[in-house]
């Protein structure tokens, strides 16, 4: 019995080498260990974070009324919005004029959607195909794309199709944050993939497929962006305050964020069994705590981040900017207005909620874009009045021509590299 039971033990553990071996290894040699508390970030002028500021009005038209940004891509010529409550896209042009709109409600429907599919949009992706921008979406079983003018472009079945293809190396290495290896006998799934030539050459972060079944994942945000460096992107991971930098030839483990205890989770939080299927419970109870951090993006020494907890009071200090050499820990909630703002706030956080749910809604490499709405910005020109302020010529036009039920404004930043 003692021999069979060694053998069994033997066969095990030669069977989980084979299993874990098939993931690459995270290089931590360089990791920095960042200790901070958010309660003890300080505000700043929004001169001292910016270089500029721009708000860019966005058109109010019968057609073009929405409600609020829930996702922003940028091109050189246009902006490109999703509304979540109406499931449609709106294209503006870069100075906020309004070009045209992909209505969700009307495209065509997959006859044959099958029961786990979505019988609707909940978003879309910028792809390039032959050096030509296309909106992707995907209903049903298939990818919808549209060119910029709105028009369908083409219906593909999504079989084996990527969704989305701006995560790309410039040597044509891709990132696939859902990998599935179907050539593994348990098909094996990965949080990190690195595909070249259409084959895997990496994989991060394996997971039972089951990972999902009877429990609860909370988002943290964007968990894969643009890292503000050429060819590498930051990801984190479901409840581990880790920030991972992706290259082209692998995945490092950069910074690992420590916060102050009751701040933070169990440290077997996501091994212990007793919290499955219960995470939303121990969120409530715990409302302080930070369960993700995401839209990770560094300029600079500056690492700008936002984190995640159930508590959601307007002056919650959750979007960050931590300057990596001297410790320095800015809040962006409490930027204070200056002349570089027009005296007008950077986002509308302490007063409204878009900022605190979305954070900044993209960054292009050189400058991040957030919003707020018109009734937020005739809010703060109200809290101006009596103080003799200037506005350039768009603000002028856009508070005589515009109301508090007018569409989103655009705020457009240039950080500083320090």
């Amino acid at each position: 019995m003692l021999k069979i039971t060694l053998l069994s033990m033997l066969v095990c553990s030669l069977c989980c080498g084979k299993l874990f071996a098939q993931a690459d290894k995270v290089d931590s040699s360089k990791m920095m260990t960042l200790r901070i508390d958010p309660d003890a970030s300080r505000g700043a002028a929004v001169s001292q974070v910016f270089d500029e500021v721009e708000f860019i009005p966005l058109e109010t038209t019968k057609e073009s009324l929405f409600g609020s940004i829930s996702k922003l891509e940028v091109t050189a010529d246009h902006y490109i919005i999703f509304d979540y409550d109406t499931r449609s896209v709106l294209i503006f042009f870069k100075d906020g004029k309004y070009k045209t709109k992909i209505e969700g409600s009307k495209m065509e429907k997959d006859p044959n959607p099958g029961a786990r599919t979505n019988t609707q949009i909940f978003g879309f992706e910028l792809v390039n195909e032959n050096d030509k921008q296309l909106i992707q979406f995907y209903l049903g079983r298939y990818f919808l794309y549209y060119d910029l003018n709105g028009k369908l472009v083409k219906r593909v079945l999504g079989k084996d199709l990527p969704y989305g293809s701006q995560r790309k190396f410039s040597d044509g290495t891709t990132i696939d944050n859902y990998y599935l290896d179907s050539t593994a006998k348990d098909s094996t799934r990965y949080d990190i993939a690195l595909i070249k030539d259409k084959k895997a050459v990496a994989k991060y972060f394996p997971f039972p497929k089951n990972r999902y079944d009877g429990d609860q994942f909370y988002s943290s945000g964007d968990n894969l962006t643009q890292s503000g460096s050429p060819d590498e992107y930051f990801y984190e991971t479901f409840y581990v305050n880790n920030i991972y930098r992706i290259r082209p030839k692998g995945v490092s483990l950069d910074y690992k964020i420590v916060f102050p205890a009751a701040m933070s989770l169990p440290k077997d939080f996501l091994s212990n069994p007793n919290y499955k299927g219960k995470r939303q419970e121990y969120f409530e109870k715990n409302n302080l705590a930070i369960y993700g951090v995401g839209n990770v993006y560094q300029i600079g020494d500056n690492l700008y981040f936002k984190t995640v907890s159930w508590s959601w009071t307007k002056d919650r200090k959750n979007a960050l900017i931590y300057n990596v050499k001297t410790a320095a820990l800015t809040s962006i909630t409490n930027l204070e207005p200056d002349s570089l703002s027009q005296h007008l706030p950077v986002t509308d956080a302490g007063y409204f909620y878009d900022f605190l749910n979305q954070g900044f809604n993209k960054y292009d490499g050189t400058h991040f874009y957030t919003s707020y709405s018109s009734l937020a910005m005739f809010s703060f020109k109200e809290l101006n009045e009596g103080k003799n302020r200037k506005y350039n010529a768009t603000l002028e036009n856009y508070f005589k021509t515009s109301n508090k039920k007018s569409n989103p404004i655009i705020v457009k930043l240039k950080p500083k590299k320090v």
